[in-house]
């Protein structure tokens, strides 16, 4: 495959960032953390803090949080995003990335992280804040194996 590939990812706890750099390894693409200005600390991301960042955040659903460093994907033919499921959706960070590119006609093929939602309505999500580029099915990539999917949707 010629293709240029990134792997761009959001992960507040590390768990989505060991896998994006498994699909970054296995896939030879490079790799983009989509990190937050400001950093989120454990009480910012406490769910159960009605009052929290991510809580006020998810609860938004105009908000973009602002992203430390920006990249140029224009190169780029194929990208994985990958994030951590929160309220059943990608974090509103993720959007704030799909909002700020052009992505028509590359190939995105989301994946997740998650302690028990699917990512089917992050799917959906993504399609309507990035619709003119090629979504692929996505995968909730927990504990399975990553390797052989990166290698089944890359020949897809």
């Amino acid at each position: 495959m010629n293709k240029k590939i990134l792997v761009a990812y959001f992960s507040a706890s590390g768990v989505t960032a060991r896998v994006a750099k498994e699909i970054a390894k296995d896939s030879g693409a490079d790799i983009y953390e989509i990190a937050p200005l400001e950093p989120y600390t454990a009480a910012d991301l406490n769910w159960m803090d009605k009052k929290s960042r991510s809580t006020l955040e998810m609860n938004d659903p105009a908000c973009r949080p602002a992203i430390k460093d920006s990249i140029d994907v224009t190169d780029y033919d194929v990208i994985f995003v990958g994030f951590p499921v929160w309220w059943y959706v990608e974090p509103r960070i993720v959007d704030t990335f799909l909002e700020a590119h052009d992505f028509s006609g590359k190939v995105m093929i989301p994946f997740a992280t998650s302690g028990g939602s699917g990512i089917e309505n992050s799917e959906k999500s993504l399609k309507e804040h990035c619709p003119k580029a090629d979504w692929k099915k996505g995968k909730l990539l927990n504990n399975g194996n990553v390797s052989a999917w990166v290698k089944a949707v890359l020949n897809d």
